[in-house]
């Protein structure tokens, strides 16, 4: 799940160009950092609408 979402996160910064041609060491640390960032986020968020979810039930 966590690389679907670093692929996904990657495309929507136009990085997935730059990740195909030179991989994933390609990238600056301000690039990874930034889609690390963007992965905590979402992780936070489908927790977030889970427990939402349960509560309801």
């Amino acid at each position: 799940m966590e690389d679907k979402l670093k692929y996904e996160i990657a495309g929507e910064l136009g990085l997935l160009d730059k990740i195909k041609a030179e991989g994933w060491g390609g990238l600056t640390a301000k690039e990874t950092g930034r889609i690390g960032g963007l992965i905590t986020v979402r992780k936070k968020e489908m927790k977030d609408k889970e427990s939402s979810k349960k509560e309801t039930e």
